[in-house]
């Protein structure tokens, strides 16, 4: 093929083995699109294409990506709102004939549904960093450092010390977005010395975010580029990720207590706190 398809926020170019996304750069395009730049997609990582009727006379051009076939996704795990779905193309009504051409071109080339079984969409570049609430997250391409922040780390995180996770010994990445409560990023071991703690600000493994502080443009990428690290590193005796324990009760019922607080200021809507609060006692 070849050929440029211009949308919103973002141009795709169809090659004879891949999708080439070329994401814009400025103040309304979404702050993770200008992140990542450009990516290049390999038809086999893709399973279908859709196009559907977008808002306020646009279509939609949605390249599914296979499960397991893109790190940043797969970090994601779902909580990426549509607006910053970089699978997406929004276009204006009157390309939707070309855009269907476009679909049909593609979607005899595509891989099949399944899971992949390797990564096949590069990760984001390194080095990355970013500052989370508690501390400042660096990752090399090797190894995964933090450093605490005086101001934000709990007592427990200061007595650990600012630590240091070489990919090697590390089984999984947990990311939670920013946009919800509790964001955070936590690295999962192969073989902890004892049960990572379920609260991500008493886990020294782990670094949490707040308002300003791990955005989805700086911590998702990061994240994903750690869990291709960790995958290309191959298993180990023990590569099944640990269950961090159940949280306390207390903990739980304090923290229900904040959202009321929030709730009561006007900084979460009912369907928010009755969410959130369903979310925690989900947990204990």
């Amino acid at each position: 093929m070849g050929d440029v398809l211009a949308g919103f926020h973002a141009a795709w170019e169809f090659d004879s083995d891949s999708v080439l996304i070329r994401f814009e750069r400025g103040i309304r395009t979404p702050k993770l699109f200008q992140a990542l730049g450009e990516r290049r997609i390999p038809h086999e990582a893709l399973a279908a294409v859709t196009l559907t009727p977008g808002k306020r006379g646009t279509v939609v051009l949605h390249a599914v990506p296979r499960p397991g076939a893109d790190p940043l996704m797969a970090a994601a795990a779902g909580q990426l709102k549509d607006s910053s779905d970089p699978y997406r193309l929004v276009l204006p009504a009157e390309r939707e004939t070309l855009a269907e051409y476009y679909a049909d071109e593609l979607r005899p080339l595509l891989g099949p549904a399944s899971d992949a079984e390797e990564f096949l969409v590069p990760p984001p570049e390194g080095p990355l960093q970013f500052k989370a609430y508690d501390g400042k997250a660096s990752f090399d391409g090797r190894t995964v450092s933090y450093r605490w922040f005086w101001t934000g780390a709990s007592s427990a995180k200061w007595k650990a010390g600012d630590q240091r996770f070489p990919v090697g010994d590390l089984a999984d990445v947990e990311w939670r977005s920013p946009e919800v409560f509790d964001g955070h990023l936590r690295l999962l071991r192969r073989t902890p010395a004892a049960a990572q703690p379920a609260q991500a600000d008493q886990d020294p493994a782990a670094v949490v975010f707040g308002l300003g502080y791990g955005p989805v443009h700086e911590s998702l990428p990061f994240a994903a580029a750690v869990l291709a690290a960790v995958r290309s590193s191959g298993p180990s005796a023990d590569s099944t990720p640990r269950t961090p324990a159940r949280r306390d009760p207390a903990d739980i019922a304090d923290r229900i207590r904040h959202l009321g607080e929030l709730h009561q200021a006007g900084l979460l809507t009912d369907a928010e706190f009755t969410s959130k609060k369903a979310e925690l006692l989900a947990e204990l």
